[in-house]
Order: C-alpha cells, then structure tokens, then sequence
C-alpha cells in the first residue's frame, strides 16, 4: 500500500521565541543547572505532605476523589484570605479563584480582559511564560524597561499621556512582577505602586499583578500590593509552586467579583484537583508556615550570597548585577560584545547552563548580553563549582572573538 504524505499546517499561533530547551534538555549530574527556576527539593516538607495525604482521604473519603465545581476548597481559600491582609487585600468569598498553577490564572486573565489585536503592556525584561501567552492569544505587546525600582513608571505614563492625545493605542492590560522580578530580582518601590494603581484608574487599564516569589523575603518585611491601591482595576495572582512545592499546580487570583465569575468560564479544566487542594489545605492548616518559610528563606539567602561572592571573586568587575532582597534569579550583564546565546553552548561543554537573556526580551530589543542564573536549586559546592564553569565559558568565548 503506498501511502502519500502531505504537509500539515500547524497553528500560526506557536510563538516565535528564542528556544532555551537547550539549557533544559541536560540531565547530566556534572552539569550545574542554573538555568533551572526550581526550588531546592530539601525544602519541599515531604513528612507533612504524608500526613496531609492520609488525612484528606480519613477526613474527606470519597468527596476528595470527585468531581466538583467552584472556584476552590474552603480550607486553602480560607488560608488564602488569611495571609492577604498582609499585602493589604481583604478577598470576599466571591473575590477569589483556586486555579491550576499561576499560569492558567495568567492564561485566564487574558481571555478575560483581552481580545486578539489588543494592546498589552510589559516590563523589559519580563518572564518569558507570560509572554508567550500573550503572543498565542493573538495581542499587540509593548515593553517598558525597568531599574533596580521595578518598572520605570514615569516612562509608562508618558507613552499613556501621548497614546491619548494623539488618539494612540491605550492597553488593555499590564502585566508586573512587582517583587523580585523573574528575570532581574528588582522590586518594584512603594512610590512606584501608588502611582501605577492611579494610572490605572485614570487611564482605564487593568494591571495583571503577579505576586509569585512575594513570601521568598529575605528581609522578612511586605510592600503593599499595587491591588491594595485599586482593587476594582487589578487582578493579584500567586502561586504554592514557590512555597510549598510546583508538582501541586496550585495558584490563585484574587479580583473583582466580575472578573471571578468570568475566569470560571474560562477554566479549562473545569475546576482544579479538589484531592491536592484537600492535601494542600490541611497540610497548611497544621503546619507552621512562619517556620517553614524561615527555614527556606534562610536556605535561598544563603545560597544567593556564595553565589554572590563567587561571582565577584572570579569575574571581578567583568560583570554587572543587582543582588536581589529575595526571590529567585541573579540578572548578569556581561560586558558589550558578549552574546550570551552563542556563550551558553560553551557553558554546556564547560559543565554549567543558564538561560540567556534574549528569551526576556521582545523582538527588537537586545538582551544578549545577559543572562539569568537561578541560585536556589543548586547547594553550594555546586554553585561554586556552576560559577567556575560560567567563567570558564566566558573566556572560551571571549577568545574566539
């Protein structure tokens, strides 16, 4: 039987980014994983996931294992609203949505607030995730550069006052990672958020405010949210991936209530795993999160600082880059010249990945000179033995030039 082959036409949706499967696809133990956003497997609390596991299955039985619907479990929606007062939101019961992971809360929010050919605004850099979301939903990106003060607002509202007086396109959206960016660690200043939440309003944009690392504090101490300054125009979201652990794919999105029952049409998958979120909330209920985060704070604060050092005792003032208060990325800039995507297939010879910064950055703004190292997956021989290999990648590819 011959058989006859035919094209086939994909999506035109697949957004075309730099690929950095490269810096994932090593799985070889010699070879220090900078590259990885992953939390340190010693700080998942295993002994209490146990014990949560059997007592959602004695407690709840077969409801645990059933369909459902809702926007979530009352024990984490009832630990949620606990904790937010923190970052100044007080959540009602109809303000809030369990999703799976932050990034289905991202992928949701955009349905919601956003149609193919809209505006979205974003930080330079900004995480690469987000992006391609963005991208496959079919919106116009427009980027705004950031300092060690988060995003440089006063740029922001020039492009807004012009885009109204010359009839301009206005966004729809704005996406921030006010603390400790994902890339560049920065944390975006009190002042800052204020008069952001107030451009909001006066320009009728919502803002996509993603909170994931705010509780990997090293200093112990919270800004305000910018939703705590116009909760009718922002949407927080947050994730347990970076607390507790990113197998449980588990986040959640605090709005107006308008916005809530939208995004429930939009889950796709009709609600999120009601047995992790039985698990999830009674391990909270029981635990000691304060002690748990301190333990993990004092880990991640730890291993930032040999990093650090590290970093300046092997390439001096070679490199440039701001130590963050938390979180989990060092942002590097490499002197001008360097290509740091050309760099990282000498840094996989040499025993090390990272990823590099272009994946950070639309089309049309360079960043190849920096590149993204995370500290917290890696213990800390490994990161000085990680640091020694970046540097030996970066006078191998420094002398070819």
């Amino acid at each position: 039987m011959n058989r006859v082959t035919q094209q086939f036409a994909f999506s035109k949706r697949n957004p075309d980014l730099p690929i950095m499967g490269a810096a994932y696809a090593k799985t070889d133990p010699d070879i220090m994983p900078f590259a990885y956003g992953f939390p340190a497997p010693q700080a998942f609390p295993i002994a209490a996931f146990q014990e949560a596991s059997q007592s959602a299955l004695l407690l709840e039985g077969t409801r645990a294992l059933q369909y459902t619907g809702g926007p979530g479990q009352k024990r984490v929606q009832a630990w949620i609203a606990q904790r937010s007062p923190l970052r100044g939101i007080k959540p009602e019961e109809d303000q809030l949505i369990v999703t799976t992971g932050s990034m289905q809360a991202i992928d949701m929010v955009t349905r919601v607030l956003t149609d193919e050919g809209d505006e979205v605004w974003v930080e330079s850099p900004s995480f690469f995730g987000t992006i391609r979301s963005f991208i496959t939903n079919g919106l116009n990106i427009r980027s705004f550069p950031i300092d060690e003060d988060g995003l440089c607002v006063d740029e922001l509202e020039a492009a807004l006052q012009k885009a109204e007086q010359t009839g301009g396109k206005m966004p729809k959206l704005l996406y921030i990672m006010p603390n400790y960016q994902n890339p560049s660690g920065a944390t975006l200043s009190a002042a800052r958020r204020e008069k952001l939440a107030r451009l909001a309003l006066r320009y009728n944009f919502y803002i996509l405010e993603d909170d994931a690392y705010v509780d990997l504090s090293f200093s112990g101490e919270y800004l305000p949210s910018v939703y705590s300054f116009a909760p009718e125009r922002v949407v927080y979201i947050s994730t347990f991936s970076k607390i507790i652990a990113p197998g449980v794919r588990m986040g959640w999105a605090i709005a107006d209530s308008q916005v809530i029952e939208r995004m429930k049409l939009f889950k796709s998958d009709g609600y999120t795993s009601v047995f992790v979120q039985e698990v999830v909330g009674q391990m909270l209920q029981k635990m000691d999160y304060t002690a748990h985060m301190n333990r993990i704070n004092e880990m991640y604060r730890s291993r930032r600082d040999v990093m650090v050092t590290e970093l300046r005792r092997v390439f001096g003032d070679q490199i440039d880059f701001q130590v963050p208060e938390g979180g989990f990325f060092l942002w590097v800039r490499f002197p001008e010249g360097v290509n740091t995507t050309e760099m990282l297939t000498h840094a996989l010879e040499s025993g090390v990945s990272f990823l590099d910064g272009q994946n950070f950055y639309l089309e049309g703004v360079d960043g190849t000179r920096f590149a993204r190292l995370c500290y917290t997956y890696c213990d800390e021989e490994s990161i000085k033995k990680g640091v020694a290999a970046l540097y030996e990648a970066w006078r191998r590819s420094h002398s070819l030039r």
